[in-house]
């Protein structure tokens, strides 16, 4: 049955994965609108690259004025043009109310690296404009330790105007579809400066120094915003950030950064929602430089259902946690992330959240199957003792259930809670971490429950409650990981 995708709802064409659903919508696999204008290109891209002789202008006010003409239930469709023109070039586009942007399959729209193409509009000719650029102020977090040395508070950021997105979505029912690809080129030099956008992130890290790039799709207020089978590619930033949105749908997404392997990416996100409710990613393939799904604060009723996670820092939920989640995965592999589950956040960022399902996981090749930390302190994967960050916003994690997870390969187990006011709860049922040692499973404060189901570790430490269930007919492993639940991106 044609479904109209305006409507905002979506198909899950297995029953069983609507049943465990979080997301209170009814989903169904959107569809492409017909066209109401179509663009032909007049650049030739390869590959990630675009050639200089291609950069003197941009599609920008093109697309932007071909977006604001169409009505909701038509498209602006990019296509290829004559003389093998495939590619696209611009700088911020917004899209308001309705609109749709479909990238044909061989086609790309590559992000500008002009900074420039990326100040708000209207702009103070009195504001600092920031973007491309880094500070002198350092985000590190205040500890216990630095506290008792006069260090009250993390320093307030640079005052200026930052980067808006390559595409910055502000209306309801807008969409990006096609086969095609979003390229933010954050491995390209960016204009005016000696780093290309994945440089500056890096030289920033040692001090934890504020900098400034741009994501390649944000959300505000976008209820009902639909991502169906694009290719987002070198993000400079994050590459799907929305917040006070209702209704995300992400179907078929293929996100690979980088796409030339082996260059190095720092804060390059997948998708990252906060304060947001109804959101659903499904049948995606996510492989990038660092969170490959990241749930921030206040997220409500979220699926995560039939994905595959390659290279990237795991399934995460934080740094910013708090409210009531209700929050599902089920049906994901993880294959060399550097974490598999992931609930990370620390007494700045915290504060309760709860009601955090995982389910049917297999993973390979992962450092740290499981982490639930109070213990966040900017790292790539969490540490195992509290680094003393100070704040008044405690994470405390309650009803988190972990079923059916299965790692081919061993690694390390955290399961912690910040103190004795503030246990962790969690619930544990045919969980294997194949050739796990004791030394490897670290816990403290929490109170954790076994089975039904086999697990083949025991949580012990300060503060560490355990109850097990026996159930005589789930005493053998109920999950496994066939090598056909690895396959390869695509």
């Amino acid at each position: 049955m044609r479904m109209n995708w305006l409507a905002g709802s979506l198909v899950f064409v297995m029953a069983a994965t609507a049943a465990v659903a979080q997301d209170t919508r009814t989903v169904t696999e959107p569809v492409i609108p017909p066209p109401c204008i179509t663009l032909h290109a007049d650049r030739v891209g390869v590959a990630e690259k675009l050639d200089a002789q291609y950069e003197k202008t941009t599609d920008t006010q093109l697309i932007q004025t071909a977006l604001d003409y169409c009505r909701p239930g038509k498209a602006v469709e990019l296509a290829t043009g004559a003389n093998g023109a495939n590619a696209f070039l611009s700088g911020s586009i917004t899209l308001e109310e309705g609109a749709v942007l479909v990238i044909d399959k061989g086609v790309t729209l590559f992000g500008s690296r002009d900074p420039r193409d990326y100040d708000p509009d209207p702009l103070d000719k009195k504001t600092k404009l920031l973007c491309g650029t880094m500070s002198d102020v350092s985000r590190v977090y205040v500890t216990e330790k630095d506290a008792s040395g006069g260090k009250k508070k993390m320093p307030d950021p640079p005052q200026g105007r930052t980067c808006r997105s390559l595409l910055y979505v502000t209306g309801k029912n807008a969409a990006v579809m096609g086969d095609g690809t979003l390229d933010g080129r954050g491995g390209a030099q960016v204009i005016g400066h000696d780093y290309t956008w994945w440089q500056m992130a890096r030289r920033a890290e040692p001090q934890q120094l504020a900098y400034f790039s741009g994501r390649l799709i944000t959300g505000t207020h976008a209820d009902g915003l639909v991502l169906y089978r694009i290719h987002l590619n070198n993000a400079p930033n994050c590459h799907v950030c929305i917040n006070n949105t209702n209704g995300l749908t992400a179907w078929g997404v293929h996100l690979l950064t980088p796409t030339v392997r082996g260059t190095d990416t720092r804060n390059t996100d997948g998708i990252d929602p906060s304060a947001s409710t109804n959101v659903t990613v499904t049948h995606s393939w996510i492989d990038n430089g660092d969170d490959n799904i990241a749930i921030k604060a206040n997220v409500q009723h979220m699926s995560v259902l039939d994905n595959h996670f390659y290279s990237g820092h795991g399934m995460s939920i934080g740094s910013e946690v708090s409210g009531d989640a209700y929050i599902v995965v089920d049906g994901l592999t993880e294959d060399h992330t550097t974490s598999g589950i992931r609930v990370k956040s620390n007494a700045v960022k915290g504060g309760p959240v709860h009601d955090l399902t995982f389910r049917n996981i297999c993973m390979r090749d992962v450092k740290v199957p499981i982490a639930i930390s109070p213990f966040y302190n900017n790292g790539t994967i969490e540490g195992f003792t509290d680094p003393g960050v100070v704040g008044p916003h405690i994470p405390d994690y309650k009803a988190v259930h972990l079923e059916k997870i299965t790692s081919l390969s061993p690694g390390d187990v955290l399961i912690a809670g910040k103190d004795a006011d503030h246990i962790t709860e969690i619930s544990l049922s045919s969980v294997q971490i194949k050739g796990l040692k004791p030394e490897q499973v670290h816990a403290q404060f929490a109170k954790v429950t076994i089975g039904p189901g086999m697990v083949n570790f025991t949580p012990t430490g300060e503060g560490v409650t355990v109850d097990k269930v026996v159930d005589k007919q789930h005493l053998v492993p109920t999950h496994g990981c066939p090598a056909s639940s690895f396959p390869a991106m695509r």
